[in-house]
């Protein structure tokens, strides 16, 4: 049996709230005041741990051949995971580290065309930094990460809500220190200013409208729009 950590959930409206038992901590359910929104991952939660940065495809790599400058060049993965090196010729790039393309395109200039050649390669930029958006909205997918992304503004990417997308049905999934953590937000009341509109991160999951991440929290929290404060929840 999963268990739920809330870590703060505020109702709306004196009216709204007449009759409603506020929630309470339980064996399963742990409520503790103070706290609004997500925590900000740490470092660690940014990387994927115990894990070399791997070459995908669409990645862009730099390829620097020491003291032959004609070779140094800035190229992007194909689709297949592929690039095309002169002289060393089409070399697979794709789930390798950095150093192990260099030693690929080492081996491929040794002998024939340079006697100790080497090869430094940068990843320059990754299509592996980006949040997935899914659900009721025009155009899901996955989209990159910058600094200023925010739920808003991955929605927007996303060409917006559908016409008949539950705005008050938006969930977060997130890793943060190994634990997986879910907030449950609701766009218009992001759009009238009621909470901040919250920040995304790499990796990042933001599921709109009814969902398999949605219905984790029906057991303990009532259908009615969160207005005031989003939820948060650890899940275990």
């Amino acid at each position: 049996m999963r268990t739920f950590l809330i870590v703060s959930m505020v109702f709306f409206g004196l009216a709204g709230c007449a009759g409603r038992e506020p929630l309470r901590s339980t064996p399963d359910l742990t409520v503790v005041e103070g706290a609004s929104e997500l925590p900000s991952p740490v470092r660690s939660d940014l990387t994927a741990p115990d894990r070399p940065a791997l070459i995908g495809p669409l990645d862009t790599v730099e390829v620097e051949v020491f003291n032959v400058p004609d070779l140094s060049r800035e190229m992007q993965v194909d689709a297949s995971g592929r690039i095309s090196m002169p002289l060393a010729g089409i070399i697979y790039a794709g789930g390798k580290t950095s150093q192990e393309l260099a030693g690929d395109i080492e081996n491929g200039l040794r002998g024939r065309y340079l006697r100790d050649p080497q090869v430094t390669v940068n990843i320059k930029s990754s299509v592996s930094q980006v949040v997935t958006v899914d659900g009721q909205v025009t155009e899901p997918g996955l989209y990159p990460v910058t600094n200023q992304m925010t739920l808003l503004r991955a929605i927007a990417s996303a060409k917006g809500l559908t016409e008949f997308a539950r705005a008050d049905d938006v969930v977060i999934l997130r890793t943060v220190e190994g634990r997986r953590m879910a907030a449950l937000y609701n766009i218009a009341a992001v759009r009238r200013g009621m909470y901040k509109d919250p920040p995304l991160y790499a990796n990042d999951i933001v599921v709109v409208g009814d969902s398999p991440q949605r219905r984790m929290f029906r057991d303990f929290v009532s259908l009615a729009p969160l207005l005031a404060s989003p939820l948060v929840a650890i899940l275990r």
